[in-house]
């Protein structure tokens, strides 16, 4: 008998969330854990890099079910990681998944809430195909 194997991979694509579906995403996603994870992000985008000072954010739907979100900012960073002493510059979005990554990672172990490792894994899925993965997966590794 011949069996195949399909080679074939599904694009993870991301859709940047209209001004009026905002409030509801982060509910959405994370429920009653919405605003822990949403200041998570910006701590650790605070952690990574001194250029970040506040400002709005674009947020992100993905095809495989995850989530992002990514500094309204026309420059990129420079990322620094003390834990693995990866040192790069990130566009903006880019810096925005790997702040996420580092969110959903810290509190996968914080909150007992199935959903918060999904995401992680969700991102980090679509992190693998982005302009920007090898700077972003040296980030968190």
């Amino acid at each position: 008998m011949n069996s195949s194997i399909d080679n074939t991979s599904t694009t993870i694509n991301a859709r940047e969330i209209p001004s009026d579906e905002r409030l509801q995403l982060l509910p959405r996603h994370f429920g009653r854990h919405m605003l822990t994870v949403e200041y998570a992000v910006y701590a650790f985008m605070r952690k990574l890099t001194n250029q970040y000072t506040g400002g709005y954010w674009h947020y992100f739907e993905l095809s495989n079910g995850g989530f992002y979100m990514a500094p309204a900012h026309d420059t990129p960073f420079t990322i620094w990681v003390e834990g693995n002493g990866f040192e790069g510059t990130l566009s903006a979005d880019a810096a925005g998944v790997t702040a996420c990554l580092f969110a959903l990672s810290h509190l996968s172990f914080q909150i007992e809430h199935e959903s918060i490792a999904e995401h992680y894994h969700q991102l980090r899925d679509f992190a693998l195909d982005h302009a920007d993965a090898s700077a972003i997966l040296a980030a968190i590794d």
